[in-house]
């Protein structure tokens, strides 16, 4: 009889296994980074994540952005008010069909947002300049692949309802 080979997953005390102990607390500083300087910016750190989704995939109707950030339309018209008071993003109409309304972020509040990220990133630079280009290539891969994997995740959770899951 030919044994079973367990899962990649059910093997333990792997270096898979120390990368997913430590993602959590990498996790944790970056979210208490982003609430720090949401909090800078007189946001609050889901108007921020607005910001960055604009920052990063450009201007989009507010429809879009509530779905970036897993927020009902009536919260995402909060948030955007709340982003426009603070200069961080202005409401135009959309070149190719004057009807709909595009929300896009302003210089002033990606210039903001560059500032207090200018720390992070020399750091972030500095440390990647210990790698070489291999290892480079293998961490975009693992942003990439686990990018993916946690948008999957976050879609399975939205799509499911009931109880918590028992360990």
């Amino acid at each position: 009889m030919r044994e079973k080979t367990p899962p990649p997953h059910a093997v333990t005390g792997s270096l898979a296994d120390e990368v997913v102990r430590r993602l959590p607390d990498w996790i944790t500083h970056l979210i208490q980074i982003n609430s720090l300087v949401a909090a800078r910016m007189g946001v609050v750190v889901t108007d921020f994540h607005c910001l960055h989704a604009l920052q990063q995939h450009g201007s989009t109707t507010a429809g879009v952005l509530a779905k970036r950030v897993g927020l009902t339309p009536g919260s995402a018209s909060r948030m955007i008010d709340r982003l426009a008071d603070a200069g961080c993003v202005r409401r135009v109409p959309d070149p190719h069909d004057r009807r709909r309304i595009l929300i896009e972020p302003t210089d002033e509040g990606l210039g903001r947002i560059t500032a207090y990220y200018a720390g992070l990133t020399a750091r972030t630079l500095d440390d990647l300049a210990a790698f070489d280009d291999d290892q480079l290539r293998t961490l975009l891969r693992f942003i990439e692949v686990f990018q993916a994997g946690a948008a999957a995740e976050v879609d399975r959770l939205r799509s499911t309802t009931g109880p918590a899951p028992t360990p």
